[in-house]
């Protein structure tokens, strides 16, 4: 019989989700956390936390995957973790001890896996990752005391021949930790007398427990608890075969052995005295790698000799690793060169730790001097590198999105500092500037510019973002240089999704996602996930916004291409501006071929988004929903994504009958200022519409049919409608081909919808085959449900859609179930496709 928070596990563990096993110490986390592994359907990957190695990158993961993981970048670790457990179950044992990138990663990877992880409390978890750890977790089950029936068996079962009064006092002084109950058990059937009622159950429990092992063995185990991971049993000495007798370690693949309990080995090196456990660190960094050796030596006292051992292991390390290191020497407290700050600033920067580099460099950024000042003033010398630090620290700042701090932490650089240091000041200043005072970036972008006549990259990216903003001649053509150079991958990466977003927001759909897939590209070249993920989802965005027509060269395949490319990165873990282009793309075209259910769902976890925001005004709009789709978000972006949140406000206000008088916004499109200039003056919308062609085909059909339903003209407004249903028609805008029809009927225009469509019926495996298209499955998750091959459901498809006559799956989805579900003959669709 299963006790409740281990059904309540089950249960949670049947789908994708994070389930946290919560307790103190001895309290049987880890056995109730394998029972419910054993238990759950699906292989199992079994990893935990160590804790000498906390800060060792994916640690926790590598174990359980048995793989090499890339640490740095949170959404590829997630989904290289994602890719190894697919429909198997990740459990974690010690997240204690787990280090920041795994911690991360678990919310990615509870949306697609099963992930059950057991935390001992208290611990000491930072807030933010405790309170991101709580939110993502689909439940938190702290492990209850056992039940004094089962602590007596626990009892009976570890001491068999203790007496009923014997065994009722181990029960109750035992507290229902099992720990407890198994050690105090142990003592009473050897005889031992109990003690006193104020000593901690737990500790007493470990410590006589420990008593009766050999020296070798105690020492063995400490030293266990001080490596804080599995280690050979020639590490560990004579007192490993004890261990293994005694049953307080197992042998992990490989031949390491890892303690049964690790708080255990915790509590067994704390019980040694402050002299003891210093030489056994010091033992224990001669016989490890240089990187733990470091932390051995610091904790044996020897701060000098940690801060060597440090930078030795640094000089062979890469990426996170040895940015780990370099900022673990910087924080030893002893006298640390400077240059050894900024190299570890650097290295924290170029794996994103920018908060962390910021911090490494402040005692030696502020011996820049308060009296040094800018613009050729009179200044104080600074101290060596101290400048150096003052630009590399605003940079981290900025980066860590303080614009105002990192602006004053780079004032006090002369004019006369190395041509360098004044470029990355320079840079810092007006990208601060520019965040906090967009009008004042403009003057300052000039001087800056007759300072650097012939800017290095990161100047002329700063210059081109100032240019961007304001819009002046040859922006596009500045930003598009920065994001080509190749002098510093990030000053490229972030050019180019500031040109992606810049020409979106214009309205030059075809240029963005032109420029996304080239970065997208670029990226995944050099194997950055994020900004890959984050280049193609835009790009998807685009060809979602704009419709048929794009230039060859684009490889468009149409609405089908942007869906089963969208699906397929919503699978995956991702950054929140990737999540939320990749789902808008995708929930827009379900919302125009008439699965608004769908839509509706899909948006409901989209990250905060003006994109994300805009599809879900439209689609409750297309819906029959102008109540809903009058609610203003809080952010409704700027460029064409302003001008589409305000002409779907006109739209509601429409329909509510209600006057529609909101203030057009700035810097918007031609084509969305002209629209809302019509809807404003009342005339003109036909007019507006033919400039959205090179735009956006669906924003087309709307200012069509707008003009059709707003004109007193009968003759012009069928005209409008008319040609509005043919274009919707052929791109497979099922809702607004229906609003078209509507607005005919005013006019006494009957249109017959009993088209080839309805000549054929659909099969049972084709309408179940449809279902799940209309669910947003993809095709191999259609194939595996339904037990077919992909190739079968392909062509299961191809038969709806031309029974149907559907231009895309998508559309033969809408249509088919477009009248009653249950319904198995020729389908009739209703007039708005709905």
């Amino acid at each position: 019989m299963t006790d409740e928070p281990e059904e309540a596990a089950r249960t949670a563990l049947r789908q994708p989700g994070l389930v946290v096993l919560t307790g103190p110490p001895g309290c049987g986390r880890t056995t109730l956390l394998r029972r419910i592994a054993a238990a759950v359907a699906g292989p199992v990957h079994l990893g935990g936390g160590l804790a000498m190695l906390a800060g060792v990158p994916a640690l926790a993961l590598s174990r359980a995957v048995r793989a090499r993981l890339p640490a740095d970048d949170v959404p590829l670790l997630a989904e290289a973790v994602r890719s190894r457990v697919r429909g198997g179950l990740l459990v974690l044992d010690d997240l204690q001890h787990a280090d920041p990138a795994t911690l991360a990663a678990l919310p990615h990877l509870a949306r697609s896996c099963r992930v059950l992880v057991a935390l001992r409390t208290p611990h000491r978890l930072p807030d933010a990752l405790a309170a991101d750890l709580r939110a993502a977790a689909t439940a938190w089950l702290p492990v209850p005391p056992l039940t004094a029936d089962a602590a007596s068996a626990l009892v009976r079962q570890t001491s068999g021949g203790l007496d009923e009064q014997t065994a009722a006092a181990v029960v109750a002084r035992a507290g229902g930790n099992p720990l407890a109950t198994i050690a105090l058990a142990r003592q009473a059937a050897a005889g031992r007398a109990p003690i006193g009622e104020d000593i901690d159950q737990v500790a007493y429990a470990i410590a006589t427990a420990l008593a009766d092992l050999p020296r070798p063995a105690r020492t063995a185990l400490a030293a266990l608890g001080l490596l804080g991971r599995p280690a050979a049993p020639a590490l560990l000495g004579t007192g490993a075969a004890d261990l293994l007798t005694a049953g307080l370690v197992t042998v992990e693949p490989g031949g390491s052995l890892l303690p049964v309990s690790s708080y255990l080995a915790e509590t067994a090196a704390g019980l040694l005295d402050g002299p003891a456990r210093a030489d056994l660190h010091a033992r224990l960094a001669e016989l490890t790698p240089p990187a733990e050796a470091a932390r051995h030596l610091a904790a044996a006292g020897d701060t000098d000799g940690a801060y060597r051992t440090a930078l030795a292991a640094a000089d062979r390390a890469a990426g996170s690793e040895r940015a780990g290191l370099l900022l673990f020497a910087c924080g030893l407290g002893g006298r640390v060169d400077p240059r050894v700050r900024l190299a570890a600033a650097d290295a924290a920067l170029a794996t994103g730790r920018a908060a962390d580099a910021a911090e490494v460099l402040l005692p030696l950024a502020a011996t820049a001097g308060p009296e040094t000042a800018l613009w050729g003033q009179p200044h104080r010398p600074a101290a060596p590198f101290a400048l150096e630090a003052a630009v590399l620290r605003g940079e981290a700042l900025l980066q860590s999105g303080d614009p105002h701090t990192a602006r004053d932490a780079v004032r006090p650089v002369p004019d006369t500092a190395a041509a360098p240091v004044v470029a990355a000041r320079d840079r810092v200043l007006l990208l601060s500037v520019l965040a906090t005072e967009p009008m004042t970036a403009l003057e300052l972008a000039d001087k800056i510019a007759v300072r650097h006549p012939d800017p290095p990259p990161g100047i002329a990216a700063a210059l081109a973002a100032v240019r961007a903003t304001h819009r002046l001649p040859g922006w596009d053509t500045a930003l598009a240089r920065a994001a080509d150079t190749g002098a510093d991958p990030l000053i490229s990466r972030w050019s180019a999704w500031l040109l992606v977003e810049h020409l979106a927001a214009e309205g030059r759909l075809v240029d963005a996602a032109g420029a996304a897939l080239h970065a997208a590209a670029a990226a995944g070249a050099a194997l950055a996930y994020g900004w890959q993920t984050r280049f193609l989802a835009a790009a998807d965005w685009a060809l979602a916004l704009h419709g048929p027509g794009f230039p060859a060269e684009l490889a468009w395949d149409g609405t089908d291409g942007v869906l089963r490319r969208a699906a397929n990165l919503t699978d995956r873990a991702l950054p929140d501006q990737a999540r939320a282009y990749a789902t808008a793309a995708t929930a827009l075209i379900e919302a125009d071929s008439g699965l608004l259910a769908a839509a509706r769902a899909r948006l409901e976890s989209a990250p905060a988004h003006p994109a994300a925001a805009w599809v879900a005004r439209e689609a409750a709009w297309l819906d029959g929903q102008p109540d809903r789709a009058a609610r203003t978000p809080t952010d409704a972006g700027h460029g064409l994504l302003a001008g589409l949140h305000a002409i779907t406000a006109r739209w509601a206000a429409y329909d509510l009958g209600v006057p529609g008088a909101a203030a057009i916004p700035v810097d918007l499109p031609a084509a969305a200022r002209r629209t809302l200039t019509a809807w404003a003056v009342g005339s003109g919308l036909d007019t507006a519409a033919d400039s959205w062609q090179p735009v956006a085909l669906r924003e087309q059909v709307r200012c069509l049919i707008a003009a059709g339903l707003t004109s007193t003209d009968r003759e012009p407004a069928v005209a409008a409608l008319l040609r509005a249903e043919q274009l919707a028609d052929a791109a497979g805008l099922t809702v607004l081909a229906g609003r078209a029809r509507r607005g005919l009927r005013r006019h006494q225009i009957q249109r017959d919808t009993r088209s080839p469509r309805s000549d054929g019926r659909l099969t049972r495996r084709e309408l179940d085959v449809l279902h799940l298209v209309a669910a947003g499955e993809p095709t191999r998750r259609i194939a595996g449900q339904l037990g077919i091959s992909a190739e079968t459901v392909d062509t299961h498809i191809r038969a709806s859609m031309r029974k149907l006559s559907a231009r895309t799956r998508t559309e033969a989805a809408a249509l088919a179930f477009a009248t009653t579900p249950a319904r198995t003959e020729p389908f009739e669709t209703s007039e708005d496709g709905r």
